[in-house]
């Protein structure tokens, strides 16, 4: 007889939500942390194994798991073979390790995950336990920590997550195939009927997502056929990030699960519009939201212009942290409400930088050429510290676009000096390094229609068989 740990869906949400509080109060040490999450998994015996998550530099989540009784006895010497991992680690210097993040502690539907499963997110270190360089969660939480030691800055953010439904499971890989993706419906924004299998599969992802602690807010179709967006509140950034990363992980599995495949390409159909992941930003202290003047432009503070402004003048160079794989350019196309042009608007969607109405409370700057396939911990880290840079061009780029193709943007971000800056000059060439192996696999001009190959090397959906076909 089994007896593992099944926790109701409503018992789910409370527990996750109380860990979410706690967490982003930062009123408690990661060491009592650490303390209290060993002695539950030690005393809680329906407890089998521990889910470990991190993110590799393109963004991909790998996960492992633990036997529960195996992490306890050896939390501090867990190691893994970062040269496996495409663009991570040298193969002369394999050997990484984990460090389990305790405050990043999720307890799990177990008719998703299975009984008897939790799940933490861990950063990176190298074997002599620093952190490892091209690990974007670890900078990101160490950036995050030293705002608000030193500022008392917390950075709140909300990511409006597109993405497709398909036919099938693992139509991405199969593309290469049939050449061809089978949408799930033929509905548009905010039309879907009750039980239609989008709706359906909305409806389970939402689910679950206020299991894990998700504040939901609202779900719908998007503009596409077969497009979707399941929007939720703001949190801190690195939990915003963490939630990206399980928004996707859960769309993919509750696809999977239904024979349907969960795309988050920014334009896998040509002739519709593409995915983005629309990432809102504000920055407080002591609870007031320093972007936020009822007198200022747009309701705007002196602070969050010179936010604003420092993100414009520095578009290019990020361009392609923000836009990382060859398909994403396709969607930079501004015959479909692409985010493409290097300006702020209260109103003119077309514009990189969007400030939506607000007031004290939700005033925020909404950045919207980000793509959904974007590395979550490397676009927070780099959208906030450019936007705090104060690194602002006279001309802040008037006039000027978004890179339309993926050599432009590798060209501006490789030598860029501001780039060098603010991420170093290891993680500058190790991206710009991956992004050029996987776009020297693709045609140069990207054309009307979506090729193979932009698919089949793309980071979320290539494989060492898929890969090797070349």
């Amino acid at each position: 007889m089994r007896d593992y740990l099944e926790i109701p869906y409503d018992e789910l949400a409370e527990m996750n939500l109380e860990a979410k509080a706690r967490r982003a109060s930062h009123s408690i040490s990661a060491d009592e942390i650490r303390e209290e999450r060993i002695r539950y998994l030690t005393d809680e015996t329906r407890i089998k194994a521990v889910t470990v998550c991190f993110s590799d530099l393109e963004g991909r989540l790998h996960m492992l798991d633990y036997d529960k009784k195996f992490l306890l006895n050896s939390v501090d010497n867990l190691t893994f073979d970062g040269s496996s991992i495409r663009g991570f680690a040298l193969q002369s210097a394999s050997d990484l390790r984990l460090s389990v993040d305790w405050e990043a502690f999720y307890w799990l539907p177990a008719d998703i995950w299975g009984p008897g499963k939790v799940l933490v997110f861990a950063d990176v270190r190298e074997d002599d336990g620093s952190p490892y360089v091209a690990d974007m969660r670890s900078r990101l939480k160490q950036y995050l920590a030293e705002l608000l030691e030193n500022d008392g800055y917390t950075i709140n953010i909300a990511n409006e997550v597109e993405g497709f439904l398909f036919k099938g499971r693992n139509a991405e890989q199969e593309y290469a195939e049939t050449g061809e993706f089978e949408v799930v419906t033929h509905g548009g924004y905010y039309y879907s009927l009750p039980a239609d299998p989008l709706r359906l599969f909305i409806d389970s992802v939402a689910e679950i997502q206020r299991a894990l602690g998700f504040h939901n807010e609202k779900d719908h179709p998007e503009v596409a056929p077969s497009q979707f967006e399941i929007n939720y509140s703001y949190a801190d950034a690195l939990i915003a990030a963490d939630q990206v990363q399980l928004y996707k992980l859960v769309a993919r599995h509750v696809a999977n699960l239904n024979n349907y495949t969960a795309s988050f390409l920014p334009k896998p159909i040509a002739g519709v519009n593409g995915s983005g992941m629309h990432t809102n930003i504000s920055l407080s202290k002591n609870g007031e939201n320093l972007f936020y003047d009822a007198n200022g432009k747009d309701k705007i503070s002196d602070m969050g212009w010179g936010f604003i402004n420092s993100i414009l003048s520095n578009a290019r160079d990020i361009c392609l942290v923000l836009n990382s794989s060859v398909n994403s350019y396709r969607r930079l196309d501004p015959a479909y409400e692409a985010p493409n042009e290097i300006k702020a608007s209260a109103i003119d969607r077309g514009s990189m930088i969007r400030i939506p109405l607000g007031n004290a409370r939700s005033a925020r700057v909404e950045v919207r050429s980000v793509a959904p396939d974007a590395n979550p911990y490397l676009v927070m880290s780099t959208l906030i510290k450019t936007g705090l840079s104060g690194h602002i061009k006279p001309d802040l780029n008037k006039g000027s676009v978004l890179p339309d193709n993926i050599y432009d943007a590798i060209q501006d971000f490789s030598s860029s000096n501001f780039i060098k800056e603010i991420l170093g000059a290891d993680v500058q060439q190790r991206f710009t390094n991956l992004k050029l192996r996987s776009a020297d696999r693709c045609p140069r001009k990207l054309g009307t229609m979506v090729k193979k190959s932009e698919i089949q090397f793309h980071h979320d959906v290539t494989t060492q068989y898929l890969w090797s076909k070349f």
